[in-house]
């Protein structure tokens, strides 16, 4: 059983805490709670040079301390407060920045709901038992014989076939029906790289039908999306050593990842509204009548600065889209607003939950729009590196990671 050390503050009153534990355990973790003297808190505050007023959030400092000088055993570690306190998200950020600079305890940070529930916590608990148990897999850097993998994202389904490291077969389509437009991608990739289905000897699936597509499919991988994103990402990137941060802007959600030598050790993900999404970019495109392949050019053309557009929901987004159409102003600016808007809620949200270490690699679908790689340059300060077939990071690290369970 991962043992995986809770440092939360509110949950019990705010009926989550069950949640929590359900989902650990669904994915083989186990919650643990450091214990602390009551004499330790004081001093710990003291230490750590920050006095919150409640309890529970001096608890959580002392807890964290514990973890770090060693006196309590934990493999992985997470952090949560109420998404309505202010003094807790302060908390929660610096006892996550104080975890990560004195152990190599893997962590994720969580800003909870009166009605968050299991299901939207799984896959964070399932990534940090994956980072736990499957360590050696993940640092591995090549890809060995012939082996495919499925990425069954929100909006598009995408599989790359790869064999002795190098992609020879890869295809996309929109998502529609699960199990076909699974089969129908991995039937195309093989085509594509000129083989048979049958001769593959691992198949990795990952995405939010990756359990459904992996039973069918008698994968030898099926893993959610954190760890394999990350890994496809650093591999395609050729930055499988040293840090690095990975910025994918998806469908429905976002995902923040900080790794070191290929391995992820904080990650966040999701976000308030779905103006944050590339779903948002879709709705801007349709409204401007032009294909979301040539937002980015249009963005380009741009001056966010003359368009004011709310970060924050894509309802309230659409309407000041609208109100600027009409005074008149261009669709280039227009576009370039829209694309800010993502980049500055990403922003503030995923990338004040994790120090962002240099190189970023900005990957997805919304990678391949210019004019998005250009708002997160502008609110980053640098260039973050995109790299060649960015769109299909999943399926890459899916084929990768399942050729690890072909060795030995």
């Amino acid at each position: 059983m991962i043992k995986i050390a809770e440092l939360s503050c509110g949950t019990e009153y705010s009926g989550v805490q069950g949640e929590i534990e359900a989902a650990a355990s669904t994915v083989g973790g186990k919650m643990v709670y450091p214990d602390i003297e009551a004499e330790d808190i004081d001093n710990a505050v003291e230490e750590f040079g920050f006095n919150p007023v409640s309890p529970q959030l001096r608890l959580m400092i002392a807890r964290a301390i514990h973890l770090v000088e060693g006196h309590y055993d934990a493999d992985a570690v997470f952090i949560s407060s109420c998404f309505r306190c202010a003094e807790g998200a302060l908390v929660r950020n610096e006892i996550r920045r104080y975890i990560q600079l004195h152990s190599r305890i893997p962590v994720v940070t969580y800003s909870f709901t009166e009605r968050t529930k299991a299901s939207q916590l799984l896959t964070r608990m399932e990534a940090l038992v994956t980072i736990v148990e499957r360590k050696e897999l993940l640092a591995r850097e090549r890809q060995v014989g012939l082996t495919a993998g499925i990425d069954s994202g929100s909006a598009t389904t995408k599989c790359v076939v790869m064999r002795d490291n190098e992609i020879i077969g890869k295809f996309w389509t929109p998502t529609g029906a699960v199990i076909d437009t699974a089969e129908y991608v991995f039937n195309e990739a093989c085509k594509e790289a000129g083989i048979k289905t049958s001769q593959l000897e691992a198949v990795g699936v990952t995405g939010y039908g990756r359990f459904t597509i992996g039973k069918k499919m008698n994968a030898k991988l099926i893993q959610e999306e954190l760890t394999v994103n990350s890994k496809g990402a650093v591999w395609l990137a050729d930055r499988q050593k040293g840090d690095a941060t990975i910025i994918d802007i998806g469908g429905m959600d976002n995902k923040a990842i900080t790794v070191h030598d290929g391995i992820p050790d904080n990650f966040t993900m999701g976000g308030i509204c779905a103006g944050a999404s590339g779903r948002f970019l879709e709705i801007v495109s349709k409204r401007l009548k032009v294909d979301i392949t040539e937002l980015g050019q249009l963005a380009d053309r741009g001056d966010y600065r003359k368009v004011k557009m709310n970060s924050y929901c894509s309802v309230f987004g659409i309407q000041d889209l609208v109100t600027t159409l009409a005074e008149g102003k261009t669709m280039e600016d227009v576009a370039a607003a829209a694309c800010h808007s993502v980049a500055e809620q990403v922003y503030e949200q995923q990338l004040q939950e994790i120090d962002v270490r240099q190189p970023v690699i900005q990957v997805g679908g919304t990678s391949l729009i210019s004019g998005m790689v250009t708002a997160i340059k502008d609110v980053l300060g640098y260039e973050p590196i995109v790299p060649p077939h960015s769109q299909y990071i999943g399926a890459v690290g899916g084929a990768l990671l399942s050729s690890g369970f072909l060795e030995g």
